[in-house]
């Protein structure tokens, strides 16, 4: 039986069961506001050292929030009744490398060897974001956020390397700094961006052909900001290779029963 708990984190439980009997496919941002919501990969045991070490030396693109027991798809840390089979809204299958397939559970894949990983999502600032008056384009538009591939490396680790993914939220020059201000607080969630203005400085050639994610207007004087992205995961994963891999999609993710408050600091 479900334990009693605040409204906030009934709706978190109540979207995990709307996810798990496949009520909803969409995306996450915007919903729950005020649950930390997280990037996952899922990996075979002798991955996850590599991959743990992947996070370690990247922690602003792979903020790292709880690590499962081997063959554990549970994470009672993070939520109640949470199953990483079925709660997360899409998943990508990767096999060697390669994207292989979309699901909406993964029950028939999970195998008795895997380690499941959750890493600190910028959607846990966006609630801060807005309570301060900067509600991200993506929430105002209805609509995933914008992620791009970029020419800024991440450290390698083991297998895995690659560039770094970010998402992008527009503002005009005095609300950026606010938004700087902000998200500096979330070390958890990103942290403060890492560039802001010119995209092709970072290697995006058109902020309106993301690489995930949908586009968002930018309007007159406005400036992009960007922030690393837990995407950056599956740039690595690509280039690693490892016989299986199960991430969300992008966008979708675990909804937990962490406050973003929690991963705050003053």
């Amino acid at each position: 039986m479900k334990p009693a708990q605040s409204p906030l984190l009934q709706k978190a439980y109540d979207l995990r069961q709307a996810i798990r009997s496949k009520a909803h496919t969409g995306p996450t941002s915007g919903l729950v506001q005020g649950a930390m919501q997280g990037n996952v990969v899922i990996l075979p045991a002798d991955w996850a050292s590599d991959f743990l070490l992947y996070c370690q030396k990247n922690p602003i693109s792979c903020p790292l929030i709880d690590v499962s027991e081997v063959g554990d798809f549970t994470m009672p840390e993070l939520g109640h009744d949470i199953d990483m089979r079925h709660d997360i809204p899409e998943y990508y299958v990767y096999r060697n490398g390669e994207k292989v397939e979309n699901r909406t559970d993964i029950e028939e894949l999970w195998q008795d060897d895997m380690v499941a990983f959750v890493l600190g999502c910028s959607f846990s600032f966006e609630h801060a974001l807005s309570q301060a008056g900067l509600t991200p384009r993506n929430i105002e538009e209805d609509v995933n956020v914008s992620m791009y591939e970029t020419n800024i490396a991440t450290v390698p680790a083991g297998r895995f390397f690659g560039n770094t993914v970010m998402t992008m939220r527009p503002y005009v020059p005095k609300d950026a700094i606010r938004a700087i201000q902000i998200t500096t607080r979330f070390p958890k969630a990103h942290g403060a961006p890492l560039h802001f203005g010119s995209p092709q400085e970072i290697g995006i050639a058109d902020l309106s052909k993301p690489d995930y994610g949908d586009a968002v207007s930018v309007k007159e004087g406005e400036v992009p900001v960007f922030w690393a992205c837990g995407v950056t995961p599956q740039v690595a994963i690509r280039n690693a290779k490892p016989p299986i891999c199960i991430t969300h999609s992008p966008g979708k993710m675990l909804v937990t029963d962490i406050l973003d408050t929690d991963l705050a600091v003053l």
